[in-house]
């Protein structure tokens, strides 16, 4: 019942206001899957393909996709390459992505995640009590269908500020208007780096009962946190259910509705470029 649970989402994560964006003076028409909006390439984006699958190594595996030219209205053949990685020694899930493009298109991959530390112990438990930080100063608001308003804004003195550590559920129903946007945390943060495409701490989230701690890294300019707010409570594994803030995401990406904001940092593809993100998600 959740599409995106723990998938890799693309051509491009998160949303495109009205499924519509100019690039090199050509408007494209993209599937709307979320109210007015393309959310994460639309119904059937990368979370629905098969992917071919190669284990090069013993401890990573590689998964290949060809998005074709026009799929889900983008444009250009895609060819991604996803790569898993796990490192026994330092508790790290590592993931590394690569495309390119025979088209000038427009990229934005993240893996969506959803995360409860608590762990199978407490199977129906609420991320609410877990403790998280950002490494933000800034975030973006969002409008009522979730698209930024093109502000970017100061996390200081508002329910958003996680740049000390801050127990989700303490603001998360605060009479704020970008959280009532949300129906919770759903917004992209604005990570601090002196250099675009360095490896940064993003985020760390800690669940106080069980001590099980985890930081995220990321080369993204921006993290989406998400807890979760419109889990319907649909069954799982070993007798768990997932309701409402249940799981907490933590998706390293470019800024929302790039492609509709000039003044964003780019989210466009070239052919001859080579798009790269590298994300940990390391546990203690």
């Amino acid at each position: 019942p959740e599409p995106f649970l723990n998938t890799v989402v693309g051509r491009y994560a998160n949303r495109i206001a009205k499924g519509k964006f100019t690039l090199n003076n050509r408007e494209y028409t993209l599937s709307v899957n979320n109210g007015p909006n393309s959310l994460h390439g639309g119904p059937t984006g990368f979370h629905t393909r098969v992917w071919d699958a190669e284990q090069k190594k013993e401890n990573s595996i590689t998964f290949t996709y060809t998005s074709k030219d026009g799929e889900e209205g983008f444009p250009g053949n895609l060819k991604v390459e996803l790569t898993y990685t796990l490192s026994d020694s330092s508790n790290e899930l590592h993931i590394d992505y690569e495309a390119t493009t025979d088209k000038a298109t427009v990229v934005n991959l993240t893996s969506h995640g959803f995360f409860n530390l608590a762990g199978i112990a407490h199977p129906t438990s609420s991320i609410e009590d877990h403790i998280v930080t950002i490494n933000a100063d800034h975030y973006i608001p969002i409008d009522n269908t979730s698209i930024p308003t093109g502000e970017i804004a100061k996390v200081e003195g508002t329910p958003m500020d996680f740049r000390t550590p801050r127990v989700v559920g303490k603001c998360i129903d605060a009479d704020f208007i970008d959280l009532k946007h949300g129906a919770g945390y759903d917004h992209c943060y604005v990570l601090n780096k002196t250099e675009p495409k360095t490896l940064t701490l993003a985020a760390t989230c800690e669940d106080p009962k069980s001590g099980r701690k985890m930081e995220v890294y990321t080369t993204e300019l921006g993290v989406q946190l998400y807890t979760g707010n419109w889990l319907g409570g649909f069954k799982g594994a070993h007798g768990a259910t997932y309701p409402k803030r249940s799981a907490i995401c933590f998706e390293a990406q470019c800024f929302p509705d790039t492609p509709n904001k000039a003044y964003f940092p780019t989210a466009k593809l070239e052919p001859g470029e080579t798009y790269q993100q590298h994300t940990i998600y390391k546990f203690k």
